[in-house]
């Protein structure tokens, strides 16, 4: 017998079902969403290394502009002029004699950020060079990156930077303009300079590969935060979308359920049992096995409700309709056909079984009690059966069927009621 109220089983969000575009219009959202999020973290992780890269080469540079400053300030410093210490050649009468009887020659800004040069180099840390376009001393000539870098400045350039392939490492150099300043003229006035214009740039470089290594590393850090954190968030939105789905199929269900179900009895309605009943009359006629119905209506029925009220009856059709589930099998359909009428639907039954269990049933009903309101409520039925037989000639339609069981219901009300009247096949 087809039960009322059978238990659904949610699937999971599958390939080829509905969720899918879903599933796959999320997915690229959040894929997007995490791809764009991740990647603004990366460019701002290796702007960050970058940007310290070049605070530190500023830094440098902002400290030989310091010492020049300072060394232009005082207008040169004289050192002693010991063995390997050489005089200035571009500078006018560059020694002196001391009163303690030594010679001390002149270190202007230009010689001595040339040796600080020199023993930055000899350091192995960085390297750093004051040149121009137009040096004094040919030494200062510049390379290409500083000649690209002076010409940059003419055209009003704060900074230019790039990084560079030496000897297996990547080098970080930067360069930044000398303007002139009043301390300059001594030695560069015959130039043809003025105070404020660019006389030329310093130039640093140091070895980066240990940022160029944390770059790396921060990019694959990133990479795999994104996957870690796309697998987290897709196991969470499939846990709560497999539960949206499964809440809305159990709803779904049961919004199916509600539309074949009748509310009062828990049976199957009206509209559910004729198309069950046209299923089974196709199935009758491909395996050549009978098919009957059985159409019965409580006697008397509108006497309970003027009696007892119409909770009473509706407390009789509960009743009959539990009493009728209880009488028919588990392969039979059973449906309340409308008011106190209802239809069973008895699949490979013929005439002679089909009558059996409505007389069962009519004699349970016959002795069934309802107590209602401290009333016991008896009530009878009368069933009027009809059997399809594939073999036979005749209309095979469900509803010449259920027509030849209303006319032996019709029948049996007429013959007295409580009774069953087997309108069989047709004659």
């Amino acid at each position: 017998m087809e039960r009322s109220h059978a238990s659904v089983e949610v699937p999971a969000p599958v390939p080829g079902s509905p969720w899918r575009p879903f599933l796959v219009a999320l997915g690229l959202v959040l894929l997007l969403a995490m791809g764009a999020l991740f990647t603004g973290i990366a460019i701002s992780g290796q702007r960050a290394i970058d940007a310290e890269v070049e605070t530190r080469a500023r830094t440098l540079l902002e400290s030989i502009v310091l010492a020049r400053r300072w060394n232009a300030g005082h207008g040169g410093v004289y050192v002693e002029k010991r063995q390997g210490v050489e005089s200035n050649p571009w500078l006018e009468n560059p020694d002196l004699r001391g009163p303690d009887g030594k010679t001390y020659t002149l270190r202007n800004p230009a010689l001595m950020a040339r040796e600080m040069a020199a023993l930055a180099e000899g350091s192995g840390t960085f390297r750093f060079r004051i040149t121009s376009l137009k040096p004094l001393n040919p030494k200062n000539l510049p390379d290409e990156f500083e000649a690209t870098a002076l010409r940059a400045f003419e055209r009003g350039a704060p900074e230019v930077s790039r990084r560079e392939r030496f000897d297996g490492s990547t080098w970080f150099r930067y360069m930044a303009p000398l303007h002139v300043e009043a301390s300059c003229l001594a030695c560069h006035g015959r130039q043809g300079y003025r105070v404020g214009e660019v006389r030329g740039g310093i130039s640093v470089a140091f070895p980066i590969d240990a940022a160029e290594a944390g770059k790396e590393r921060a990019r694959w850090t990133t990479f795999l935060l994104f996957l870690a954190t796309m697998g987290a968030l897709v196991a969470v939105v499939w846990r709560l979308v497999a539960g949206l789905h499964g809440r809305l199929a159990l709803a779904e269900a049961r919004i199916r359920e509600m539309a074949i179900t009748d509310e009062l009895t828990g049976l199957r309605n009206r509209r559910h049992i004729h198309a069950r009943l046209d299923e089974e009359l196709v199935r009758a006629r491909r395996s050549g096995r009978p098919l009957s119905v059985a159409m019965f209506d409580v006697d008397h029925f509108k006497r309970v409700n003027d009696r007892h009220g119409h909770d009473a009856g509706d407390a009789v059709l509960r009743a009959v309709a539990a009493m009728a589930q209880r009488a028919c099998r588990a392969s039979d359909l059973l449906a309340r056909y409308g008011g106190e009428e209802f239809l069973a639907v008895l699949p490979e039954t013929d005439a002679d079984a089909a009558g059996g269990i409505a007389e069962r049933l009519r004699a349970w009903l016959e002795a069934m009690r309802v107590d209602h309101g401290g009333a016991a409520i008896t009530v009878t039925a009368s069933f009027g059966v009809a059997t399809l037989d594939p073999a036979s000639p005749g209309p095979a339609d469900g509803a010449a069927l259920l027509k030849r069981a209303d006319e032996a219901l019709y029948r049996a009300k007429g013959a007295g009621r409580n009774r069953v009247v087997n309108g069989a096949t047709p004659s």
